[in-house]
């Protein structure tokens, strides 16, 4: 999990000539706390995977700092963390491995999961403990205190009334998408790519077996899947509007007509392509009032959402300011290519 996606300026210039650290292997340090270069190698491996060129020289070295500077706020981060008593504890440690373990169906999955990661079980615990601990605290510290009052509800929604008014039908649907042809990348969790008729007939059909047994659509769309643009979001397509559905293909025009919200379709075949789709809702044409209850929850979200996004940033910040950080892979660019400071 990455923390914050902003840029970590100040980081490269924040520390002197004489800051060079008597330890070799040294990535940066943060309050005293040392980064070291085989763990920052061991999260760059972990980004990259078996690509094996991310271009040139300047751009390897590049990544390696952004990558630093996330491990860098992170680190501020956990500090914060412990100083507020937020620690996540082992039982809550062990209960979100438990449940990210339940994703994968056998145990041979999950290893290769964790070879492609260059991982350990261990490895993966503290990583888990790490950004369950950061998550505690940036909502005991921010989204715990954000509060959405009426009127800054009503406000957004005068000023956005054309947003609510649904000039078609719409439907909100999702799916998950099997092809019998090779994608790169994967967009899926479990890198799992049918590459042929028969793999992808075997894969969308247990698909369909697990579903019946009960599990989550959107989770194994997001382990399956492999439609680029909605694997990431559960299958989630968002809401369609009548006249851009006219326009797919007639079989899945009638399946989706057939269906009752919350309704999943049986396995639907298109030329090379395998679907299986679940219809959340069907939304009627006109303006939604501001007394929907709908409209008034999705503005709160959106507000609230905007909110958190901007605190974060703002609080992450303020603890970069705050905290004493020395990046000698910084230093060491700058130094390489002469630049006085």
């Amino acid at each position: 999990m990455r923390l914050v996606a902003i840029l970590w300026v100040g980081l490269v210039f924040g520390t002197s000539a004489c800051d060079r650290d008597p330890v070799d292997g040294v990535a940066a340090r943060v309050n005293g706390y040392r980064i070291t270069r085989a763990e920052l190698e061991k999260y760059y491996q972990s980004q990259v995977g078996d690509s094996p060129s991310v271009g040139t020289a300047d751009q390897e070295r590049m990544l390696r700092l952004n990558l630093l500077g996330e491990l860098i706020d992170r680190q501020i981060m956990l500090d914060r963390a412990e100083k507020l008593g937020l620690m996540a504890v082992d039982a809550e440690v062990e209960n979100s491995y438990q449940e990210y373990r339940s994703r994968f169906k056998e145990d041979a999955e999950f290893d290769r999961y964790l070879e492609d990661r260059v991982i350990t079980v261990e490895e993966l615990k503290n990583e888990i403990r790490r950004n369950l601990t950061i998550e505690k605290l940036l909502n005991h510290q921010i989204t715990s205190r954000i509060q959405v009052d009426e009127p800054e509800v009503r406000t957004y929604y005068e000023g956005n009334i054309g947003s609510f008014n649904v000039p078609e039908q719409q439907v909100h649907m999702a799916w998950i998408l099997v092809t019998a042809r090779s994608e790169t990348p994967v967009p899926n969790l479990h890198n799992d790519d049918a590459v042929d008729e028969e793999a992808a007939k075997k894969k969308i059909e247990m698909i369909e077996a697990r579903l019946r047994d009960g599990e989550e659509f959107a989770t194994l769309a997001q382990n399956y899947s492999e439609d680029p643009v909605s694997t990431a979001s559960g299958g989630d397509l968002g809401f369609i509007p009548q006249s851009s559905l006219e326009q797919v293909d007639l079989s899945l025009r009638q399946v989706v007509a057939s269906l009752t919200p919350g309704e999943v379709s049986p396995i639907v075949k298109t030329g090379d392509e395998y679907r299986i789709i679940k219809l959340i809702s069907v939304e009627q044409a006109g303006q939604r009032d501001y007394s929907d209850p709908r409209v008034q929850q999705t503005i709160r979200e959106t507000i609230r959402s905007r909110k958190d996004q901007l605190l974060r940033a703002a609080y992450l910040e303020i603890a970069r300011n705050e905290a004493e950080i020395k990046n000698y892979l910084a230093r060491e660019v700058v130094d390489d290519f002469g630049v006085l400071h």
